[in-house]
């Protein structure tokens, strides 16, 4: 399989769809939004752009299942599976708040091969494919050698539906505002992750995700230089809901602080 080829078809997918997002978004106060969780709400430009999506990667490869969002596709394939969130951060996209994105993996076997997140509102596309690096619309992008927490700008999510360690991860995010340059919350994991990607924050963290949150992202990280693991330090990061990713330096106490607050603590 020619990844790079397969990922630049990916590319224009995801810009092309971005694009259509953009000019879409005045017309959004007239569009009939239905719940879809507490505090989580879905658009018909969701399915709209997973509908065009999907249709689009069956044509690069056939052969291959869906993981979505919305979905619209729900087959798993034996080998090749895209991974898809259509629209991360729709919130962000209901209140025309940046960041919103494409976020498009695709998984071969027990692997991911291929990442792409298209930031809409910067149109900044990051991508990665396997056997390559990590770019950002045609440039190289590396994590940063931030050495420690104390020097470190750090990304999370605060959760929407799963409170089941929200008291630990308070403490945690009140612990860390004291020892970090500081805390954002941008509101898109697959955002959180690309900025990691290319140094604009130092690493990330999170619990309660899914894995088309965080597929693409996180194998561009990797690709970038990052490592990644859940809290405790293991690799059921994809469909375990826990993650945590930093440059290899700061990757190892960003860790441990995390499995102390919100594995031991939370016990």
């Amino acid at each position: 399989m020619d990844y790079q080829n397969i990922c630049e078809q990916v590319c224009l997918l995801a810009r092309k769809v971005g694009v259509w997002l953009w000019s879409e978004r005045q017309r959004l106060d007239t569009v009939n939004m239905e719940a879809k969780g507490v505090h989580d709400y879905v658009t018909q430009f969701d399915k709209q752009s997973e509908k065009t999506i999907v249709a689009r990667l069956k044509e690069l490869v056939p052969e291959a299942g869906f993981i979505a969002e919305e979905k619209t596709e729900t087959v798993l394939a034996e080998h090749y599976n895209w991974i898809v969130d259509p629209l991360d951060g729709t919130t962000n996209f209901i209140h025309g708040l940046p960041p919103t994105a494409i976020s498009i993996a695709l998984r071969e076997d027990e692997e991911i091969v291929i990442g792409v997140v298209y930031e809409i509102g910067r149109d900044e596309c990051f991508y990665a494919y396997k056997g390559g690096k990590a770019y950002m619309n045609g440039m190289p992008i590396h994590v940063t050698n931030c050495p420690n927490l104390d020097a470190s700008l750090l990304a999370t999510g605060f959760p929407y539906s799963d409170f089941s360690i929200l008291k630990p991860f308070m403490r945690y995010m009140e612990w860390s505002m004291q020892h970090t340059h500081g805390l954002r919350r941008l509101g898109s994991a697959a955002t959180d992750l690309v900025y990691v990607a290319c140094g604009r924050c130092d690493g990330y963290f999170e619990y309660g995700m899914k894995p088309y949150d965080v597929a693409a992202g996180t194998f561009i990280c990797q690709q970038a230089g990052a490592l990644v693991s859940d809290f405790s330090g293991g690799g059921n990061w994809l469909f375990g809901g826990e993650i945590v990713v930093a440059g290899p330096k700061l990757f190892l106490e960003l860790q441990k602080s995390l499995h102390r607050f919100l594995k031991e603590d939370a016990e």
